[in-house]
């Protein structure tokens, strides 16, 4: 009996693992996100974008399926609306910020 307690804490503690790296890239995602794009996207679940032409983050998921970004961000993102400035991110900054598009998507 007091084995199956133990596996029981030790499979639960592997189970808890993922869910806070996962929040750990998702809230790294968002602070990007804040200090790169949201001076012309809306990066949140609502709101609209301060520049017409910027998609909200939330509906980008309705024009690709956001783990396909992953290319684009390291290859440099060059097309989006006119001012989008060019910009390539590291493996760790397209995880934490595919993690974050996810959790905002509608």
């Amino acid at each position: 009996m007091m084995w199956r307690s133990v596996l029981f804490a030790g499979l639960l503690a592997l189970s808890l693992q993922p869910a806070s790296a996962q929040e750990g890239r998702i809230q790294r995602g968002q602070t990007f996100a804040q200090v790169h794009c949201a001076q012309c996207h809306a990066i949140g679940r609502f709101g609209d974008s301060p520049l017409a032409e910027a998609p909200p983050f939330r509906e980008l998921g309705k024009k690709y399926p956001v783990e396909t970004l992953a290319e684009a961000f390291a290859e440099g993102i060059t097309t989006g609306h006119p001012t989008m400035p060019e910009f390539q991110l590291d493996v760790a900054q397209i995880n934490d910020l595919l993690a974050y598009l996810q959790s905002v998507q509608r």
